[in-house]
């Protein structure tokens, strides 16, 4: 934290501030407030009841803009709630099982994608959830963290993140660019599927160019129209919910976003979830939402602009003098 580039902003600084919807950011920022640590987040958490007469009036009042490593521009990305055709019991049809953490895995460094798949090391020891079609839904399930699963009975189970292998994430997409295969404006998730299909063989080997491996749980939501639950285990909220690096910005805080692009944003979100390929102060990933239409809009996002955390006043003057 010492070491990063703080620069304290007016609310003037920010690009469209005056034309968002900051109820509805009001009403994200509601969802994980109550995690938020530390006696400064306390006047703005306590205030909270009367924010919707004014929201916009709200994080003027008891926030300051603070730009964190602005000495790069911020790169956004987007993410997803998949829903894939499933069963609780392998089959014909679905033979490519997610599972549960296994006890090894908790807590540390584990084998890789190749070695577990390779040396079948979690088959047949009861950890399967249940079993998808392809192995690139097994493999964009991951990816995403969380996702629904459509039963033959006409039932849905809903899972999300549980562990990991502890390898690093490393992107298939930006392999397939590196290696000429697809143009960086032309890659998307449906190019990866389209390539993979295509080349078989080479397509199975693509897969353990990433190393790392999740693991599921199921949940149980009351209300099929939340989304999934982010890193504060609370549900995240389409184009309001961004996973951010917590080792630069403060899980539950209010983030003012400037993307460029094809489809522009100026947009109040809350920082409410966590992902691993999302590293450095200036990195977010956008929650676009659950199902088709949510997944064509996230894979397609791949854009620079920067961000700007909201911060307590006090907390942003004290994270200027110490940086």
């Amino acid at each position: 934290m010492s070491e990063e580039t703080i620069a304290l902003m007016s609310f003037a600084d920010l690009d469209g501030w005056d034309a968002d919807d900051h109820g509805a950011a009001v009403s994200a920022f509601r969802i994980t407030c109550d995690d938020l640590a530390g006696s400064d987040w306390q006047k703005p958490i306590s205030a909270l009841p009367e924010a919707d007469q004014d929201p916009r009036g709200f994080f003027e009042h008891f926030f300051c803009p603070v730009l964190i490593g602005g000495g790069a521009s911020a790169l956004f990305t987007g993410y997803y709630e998949p829903e894939f055709d499933g069963s609780r019991h392998p089959d014909t049809r679905f033979r490519c099982p997610i599972y549960r953490t296994p006890p090894e895995a908790r807590g540390g460094l584990w084998e890789t994608r190749r070695d577990i798949e390779e040396r079948k090391l979690l088959q047949g020891r009861g950890l399967e959830i249940a079993w998808l079609e392809d192995p690139l839904d097994v493999f964009f399930l991951q990816v995403q963290g969380s996702g629904r699963i459509r039963l033959g009975d006409g039932a849905t189970i809903r899972v999300g993140y549980d562990g990991r292998n502890g390898q690093p994430y490393r992107s298939i997409g930006q392999e397939l660019i590196h290696r000429g295969v697809v143009e960086p404006d032309r890659m998307s998730m449906q190019a990866i599927r389209d390539w993979v299909r295509c080349n078989p063989a080479e397509g199975h080997e693509l897969l353990f160019h990433n190393p790392s491996y999740i693991f599921f749980r199921q949940i149980d939501l009351p209300d099929p129209a939340q989304g999934p639950l982010g890193a504060m285990n609370r549900s995240v909220t389409p184009l309001r919910s961004i996973a951010v690096d917590p080792g630069h910005t403060p899980l539950g805080a209010p983030v003012w976003i400037e993307k460029h692009g094809a489809n522009p944003m100026r947009r109040l979100m809350i920082a409410q979830d966590t992902g691993g390929a999302i590293k450095g102060a200036q990195r977010a990933d956008i929650f676009f939402g659950t199902g088709q239409a949510a997944g064509l809009a996230a894979g397609a996002i791949r854009d620079r602009g920067r961000m700007i955390v909201l911060l307590p006043t006090a907390l942003a003057h004290r994270r200027q003098r110490d940086a």
